[in-house]
């Protein structure tokens, strides 16, 4: 099984059980900006306990789901974890938390259709916004990359008062202006 048909296995199996989610991550990063490979898909989902299973006996053969939650430090979420068995694909669902840019992301998810199948993304702001906080934390050079890629493509249609808000609640509004300050824009 593909990368992209694990994704896709898993979008619908949560469609069919009426989970919200939310596509965040590279994917959506990729969605909003300069697309990269990836060796996981991450969702952020609002999965009660008892959904693990009946979610696991939706996803086809080839898709695997730890029903071990397991703790994620760089995000501080708790996460299921859905093993591609035929590559090291992986699948990461972070349960939704309390966070309120958490929850604010999932409630402004926009529809898109990825693959010839409905799905959720987070927005263009979001992405920054969570890409930032991340940077913020742990200095990864794919946050980095990410926010650069969406800045390039988007930079002009996004929605800064509200990039600003998040951003300076955060902590990460002067790291985010300088990598803005920096950034080509793309034609």
């Amino acid at each position: 099984m593909t990368s992209e048909e694990a994704t896709v296995a898993t979008l619908d199996a949560l469609n069919a059980m009426g989970v919200r989610y939310v596509l965040t991550g590279s994917l959506a990063s990729s969605f909003h900006g300069i697309a990269r490979s990836t060796k996981d898909a991450d969702f952020v989902v609002e999965l009660e306990g008892e959904e693990v299973a009946a979610l696991s006996k939706r996803l086809p053969p080839g898709l695997r789901l730890d029903p071990q939650l397991s703790f994620e430090t760089v995000t501080g979420t708790h996460r299921y974890i859905i093993t591609n068995t035929s590559t090291a694909f992986k699948i990461e669902l972070f349960l939704l938390s309390r966070d309120a840019h958490d929850q604010e992301r999932l409630n402004r998810r926009k529809p898109i259709t990825l693959h010839g199948h409905d799905a959720y993304v987070t927005t263009a702001e979001d992405v920054i916004i969570t890409k930032s906080r991340w940077l913020g934390l742990q200095n990864r050079s794919k946050d980095h990359d990410d926010i650069v890629g969406v800045l390039s493509v988007r930079a002009d249609t996004l929605d800064w008062p509200y990039i600003e808000r998040w951003c300076r609640e955060h902590g990460t509004w002067e790291l985010l202006a300088a990598i803005r300050a920096a950034v080509p824009r793309l034609s």
